[in-house]
Order: structure tokens, then C-alpha cells, then sequence
């Protein structure tokens, strides 16, 4: 269960940096995309 739990943080952390980088140029499409695709993976590892 840590290890699931620590993969999934490693996972956040990824998207959050593309998040932040996204935001940081304007690029808000391309920010929207993430925050969405992150809603869709966190519902979806709920679900299991």
C-alpha cells in the first residue's frame, strides 16, 4: 500500500510540475488538458 501510495505522489508531483510550467507560459488550453486528464486518473484510482 506505501509503495502504491508513494508511485501515486511521484505521479502528482510530475503532472503538477507540467501544470506549474503550463500556467507559468500562458498556456492555459494546454493547463485546463492537465487538470482535467489529473481528474479523470484520480477518479479512476478511486474507483479500484
Amino acid at each position: 500500500m506505501v509503495k502504491e501510495f508513494v508511485a501515486y505522489c511521484r505521479k502528482l508531483l510530475r503532472v503538477l510540475n507540467e501544470l506549474e510550467t503550463a500556467l507559468e507560459n500562458d498556456e492555459i488550453n494546454s493547463a485546463k488538458r492537465i487538470v482535467k486528464e489529473l481528474k479523470e486518473d484520480t477518479q479512476k484510482d478511486i474507483e479500484v
